[in-house]
This record gives C-alpha cells, structure tokens and sequence, in this order.
C-alpha cells in the first residue's frame, strides 16, 4: 500500500510538473558528496534568521491565527538595517519568516486578507528584504510554514489537503514572484510538517514550483529524517540520527531540527528508495531566549558561548543560522548589532 501511494504521489508530482511546462521531474541525484549548490550553501556558513510577524506584537512564539490582521502595527519596516546588519556581521544570508503557523503573510496575498495589506503598515517585507538582500549583495532564504492554523486549522480532516495544498503552492508562486523582481533565492526553509503525516504534504510540487524557477535553491523541512522501522518518525534527534537512515520529506537538500545541534563527525548520507543522498545540517539558534521579540526578552547568550556554538554548528560542512527578532518599531535591537559585531572579531 504504502509503495503504491508513492507510485501516485510521483504520479501527480509529473502531471504538477507538466501542467507548469516543466520537460522533466526534478530531483535530486543520488550522491555521496554534496552537489555543486549545496557546495555554495556550506560555503554561505552563516546567517541570520529573522522572526518577524504578528507575534512581534502579542508576546507569543506561536499565535493562533485568531489575532486580527490590524495588530501587526510596526513602526517601520527597516529592512535596510536588518540586512546591513547581517552583512556587518559577516554572515552570507538571512532567512525570513514570510508566513509563519499563524498563517499571517509579510506579502500581499491574493489567497488571503490575513496579510501585512490587511494591517496598519502595508509594507511588503518580503520585497523589503530582496531589495535589501540585492543591495548588500546577501543571499535571500525565505522560510513558510507548511501547518496555517488560520487556513488549515483542522489538520486532521484528509478532505481539505487537496484545496489547502493548492492555496500553499499559489503562495509559494507569489512568493518566488515577488523575489524574481530583485535576486533570487538561495533557501527555502519550511516547518510544521509534523502536524500531518509526511505524505500528506505535497513535497515533490513544492520541490518543483521552487526548482523550476530556482535551480540551486536548497530546499529543507524540518525534523528532516525518520526512523530504521518508521520514516515518518518524529523527533530523530542528531545524536540518533545515523547514516542510512530514510528521509522523512523526499526530495529536499538538507537536514533541519531546530534548535538541535550537530553532533560531531554527524552523518551526512541517508536513504530514499535504497538510495544515499548527502545532507548538510544546518541549525538555527536564538541569539537571546525567544524566536520573536518579547519585551521581557533581555536574556542574551555571551559572545563565548555563541562563539562556541559557531564552532559546533560550522564544522564538519554544516551551517549556523543566528536568530535575530526585529523589535515593534521594525528594527534590530541595539544590543543584537552589539554582540554580532562582537562575535565576528572572534569567528572571521
């Protein structure tokens, strides 16, 4: 039964392809080294992930989707900041939330009024930042939540995954739309897969809506790998992931659990029908105590720990993303530029 829905799934997968005039299914080739563009993104080695959203203004990592639109109220929208800020920081990319479980959207989305258009600043952020991106020449990642408690709220209802894995593809268009007017993308990073089985989402479209447009754009969903006896297990840390075990979402580029780290000499190759594919991992770390910005967030990591956890994240052709939570007025905190400056004198 189970090879049988991924005869279908395949099946579809080549049909999406070529309603979107793609010649071939793309994937990726089985290897024991890493391709050319996952070459480029170990070289990238470090980034900043940016958490920005609705939650900015509720105090909460993750909201339901129930807050309205108009309470997303930043004063500004500096992307100019946040990305000169990363490039000082010597780091080669930023990751930005552009939908987050929430479901709210940092662009003008057709499929939805629950966007910044809806709110009391308009600004597009997701065209902010490729314009800044381009600027400051620093790769664009952009990271979307597969799980919308706003659009999709009843996960467990199989009748919707059709109509909800439509809207998610269109958005994905929307959002590859928007970054084509500037520079391209260099990472796709997506989350809440856990909250339906694997083979519920729609990976292989999502695989070839991005690829089709963005050749070596690297894909990964987190909680990356499953077990020996379940592929579809959820959570296999780093300390238990071992080489040949099967990727959970197939085809994607490289491995996520957030905020696990690597292990040492961590396993690089894993398995998708009696297959070896190499997979960097690449870890996202807070640079203070929460993903979004709190008001009572004002526990920052010292410059020796986060140097320590570079030195763990970035050996052994891995990649560290350093979360940085834009504040209410649209900017970078004070104290994060601080500490970034701080910690390149030590890792550049």
């Amino acid at each position: 039964m189970k090879n049988l829905f991924l005869v279908g799934l395949l099946s579809l997968a080549v049909v999406t392809a070529w309603g979107q005039n793609i010649k071939r299914l793309i994937l990726p080739e089985p290897s024991v080294r890493p391709s050319k563009a996952q070459k480029e993104q170990i070289n990238r080695k470090y980034g900043m992930f940016i958490h920005f959203g609705i939650n900015t203004f509720h105090n909460e990592e993750w909201t339901d989707g129930s807050k309205p639109a108009s309470s997303y109220a930043p004063t500004v929208v500096d992307a100019d900041q946040w990305i000169k800020g990363a490039k000082d920081a010597g780091m080669k990319y930023v990751i930005l939330i552009a939908k987050h479980h929430d479901g709210f959207c940092l662009w003008d989305s057709d499929c939805t009024d629950y966007d910044v258009a809806s709110s009391g600043n308009k600004t597009d952020v997701v065209e902010a930042v490729a314009k800044a991106c381009k600027k400051y020449n620093i790769g664009l990642g952009l990271y979307y939540s597969l799980w919308d408690r706003k659009v999709n709220a009843d996960t467990k209802d199989r009748s919707k995954d059709a109509a909800y894995n439509d809207y998610m593809l269109k958005q994905l268009k929307e959002l590859i739309a928007i970054a084509q007017k500037q520079t391209s993308v260099v990472e796709f990073w997506f989350d809440g897969g856990w909250e339906k089985e694997n083979y519920r989402w729609p990976v292989m479209d999502i695989y070839q809506v991005i690829k089709s447009e963005f050749p070596d754009c690297q894909i990964g969903i987190n909680w990356s790998i499953g077990s020996k006896d379940n592929p579809n297990a959820h959570m296999i840390t780093p300390d238990k992931q071992e080489e040949g075990l099967p990727i959970r979402y197939f085809p994607s580029d490289f491995r996520l659990g957030d905020p696990f780290l690597p292990t040492d000499n961590d396993p690089k190759l894993f398995t998708h029908d009696g297959k070896l594919y190499y997979m960097p991992w690449e870890s996202t770390v807070c640079i203070s105590g929460r993903w979004f910005y709190h008001t009572e967030d004002n526990k920052y990591k010292s410059v020796d720990e986060l140097e320590r956890l570079y030195r763990q994240c970035t050996k052994n052709d891995n990649i560290l993303i350093l979360n940085c939570p834009p504040g209410r007025d649209g900017k970078l905190r004070s104290k994060d530029l601080e500490i970034l400056k701080e910690l390149k004198k030590r890792i550049m």
